[in-house]
């Protein structure tokens, strides 16, 4: 299901972890996605400030499929999904 919502999104996502951390705290994240197979010392930030800023957060399986979501050739540990 989660793959699915990235895929719509499209034009409001935010890729990586870095950029994901920063567009919440600027408060611009109405949800987040994490990888479950991607490094947990990676996603423990994201899924922490999640939780202190009360953002839902949704776990998918696989890195690969997340970017593919994306449109990009890589995986990626964590998405944001824009208000």
């Amino acid at each position: 299901m989660s793959y699915d919502k990235v895929a719509q999104v499209k034009t409001g996502l935010i890729i990586g972890t870095k950029q994901t951390l920063k567009a919440m705290k600027n408060g611009e994240v109405s949800e987040v996605v994490i990888a479950d197979d991607a490094d947990q010392h990676i996603t423990s930030n994201v899924s922490r400030l999640a939780k202190e800023l009360n953002i839902p957060c949704t776990r998918v399986d696989s890195m690969k499929k997340l970017g593919a979501a994306c449109g990009i050739d890589v995986g990626t540990a964590t998405v944001a999904i824009k208000q």
